[in-house]
């Protein structure tokens, strides 16, 4: 049974409700569409004690998915990645309770596998006959894998300068790649000048409103791993910024239906690039939405995102959970990405060494305090960044 009830505006423009069986991208005032669910039937209806049943991915959460009388997941197990209690760093840190969600164990070695899996599924329910996206990498690998799975063919435009595993990798799953002069949003602009003639189905960071629903599965197993309470803090590195929103939405909705309680949540951190940080910057002066970021340059792929069209949503998550969002130098990414390795013996893209970095701030500020139950994420491994290992 489906208990998604129908998608409406992020921003409460007073657009719709919009029909989640039609295809549907932006709200008409240009911002992101949520999923929302038939809460009180999920209530009455669903129980945790379901769980232990259920296979080991990130569909165990099914009552809670964009899944309707349309057809079945596009999976390839994603999700369902260990907690990792990380003594030997936490003990450096001088924490009892710091724990890293290892994101790399994903297929496609990175977290996009969860966004990627429900944003395929609900575009080859609506009868996408071609998919495209934009991406610095790791969501074009996700994508081209998922989109194979589906039997669709798959458009992914990313910039030239981005590292030859990620181009690889998408010719491996049968993509085809375009390689554009700039950054992500330039990539993002020639995919639609040339998609959306011809119909394509853009499956873009928050420009659909079901790689969400993938992503914030990671607090529902947060949640699940942890016994249904949730730890002091999460610090997670932020581009576009889904993930972040999505855990955010997971917690509005496991209080919802009753499985956690109500008036304490995480304080939500956003780590990002010193080169690109325009979340920092717009939390620091008080904004509610984050101005582009000139000159974006980072080692890091994954955050060098100029603009994010869910700032707004990643600024709100990050004040009403009195948060913070911390820069980290490149320098500082590889110096921690490294430390993730030699501590834990986890493999960390240098997106994950900024949210170590940023962690070690909040430790020397006094912010984070020695019992504080921590949760670091791993959003991707070091394998297609090993290059990278030898600036530090």
């Amino acid at each position: 049974m489906s208990y998604v009830s129908h998608l409406e505006c992020s921003a409460g423009c007073g657009a719709g409700p919009f029909d989640p069986r039609e295809r549907h991208h932006l709200c008409s005032c240009g911002l992101p569409l949520l999923v929302r669910y038939r809460i009180n039937q999920v209530a009455q209806n669903w129980n945790k004690s379901t769980l232990p049943d259920r296979p080991p991915n990130m569909w165990r959460y099914q009552e809670m998915m964009p899944l309707m009388d349309d057809g079945d997941p596009v999976t390839l197990g994603e999700g369902f990645t260990p907690l990792l209690h990380a003594t030997s760093l936490g003990r450096s840190l001088g924490l009892s309770a710091l724990y890293v969600k290892d994101e790399s164990l994903n297929p496609t070695n990175s977290f996009k596998a969860r966004g990627l899996s429900a944003a395929v599924t609900r575009a080859r329910a609506l009868n996408a006959h071609t998919l495209s996206v934009p991406s610095a990498g790791n969501a074009a690998n996700a994508m081209a894998a998922y989109a194979a799975q589906a039997g669709l063919p798959a458009k992914v435009f990313m910039p030239k300068d981005v590292k030859k595993p990620f181009i690889r990798e998408c010719e491996l799953y049968g993509a085809d790649v375009t390689l554009v002069d700039g950054l992500i949003t330039d990539a993002g602009r020639l995919a639609a000048k040339v998609g959306d003639p011809m119909g394509w189905y853009d499956v873009s960071t928050l420009k659909e409103p079901y790689r969400i629903e993938g992503k914030k599965t990671m607090a529902y197993e947060l949640a699940e791993q942890l016994e249904w309470q949730w730890p002091d803090w999460i610090i997670y590195p932020t581009g576009g910024g889904t993930g972040m929103i999505g855990m955010w939405k997971a917690m509005d909705e496991l209080e919802a239906i009753g499985w956690v309680p109500k008036g304490h949540r995480p304080r939500m951190v956003t780590a990002q690039a010193s080169g690109c940080a325009p979340i920092v910057r717009a939390f620091e002066q008080e904004t509610d939405y984050a101005e582009p970021w000139a000159d974006a340059h980072t080692i890091a792929a994954g955050l060098r995102v100029p603009k994010a069209i869910g700032d707004f949503l990643i600024l709100r998550a990050l004040r009403e959970s009195g948060g913070r969002a911390i820069a980290v130098s490149d320098a500082d990414m590889v110096r921690y990405m490294k430390d993730l390795g030699h501590y834990e013996g986890i493999s960390a893209a240098p997106e994950s060494g900024a949210a170590l970095g940023a962690l070690h701030k909040l430790v020397a500020d006094g912010s984070v305090k020695p019992d504080d139950t921590v949760v670091l994420f791993n959003t991707g491994g070091a394998l297609k960044y090993l290059d990278v290992l030898d600036s530090a």
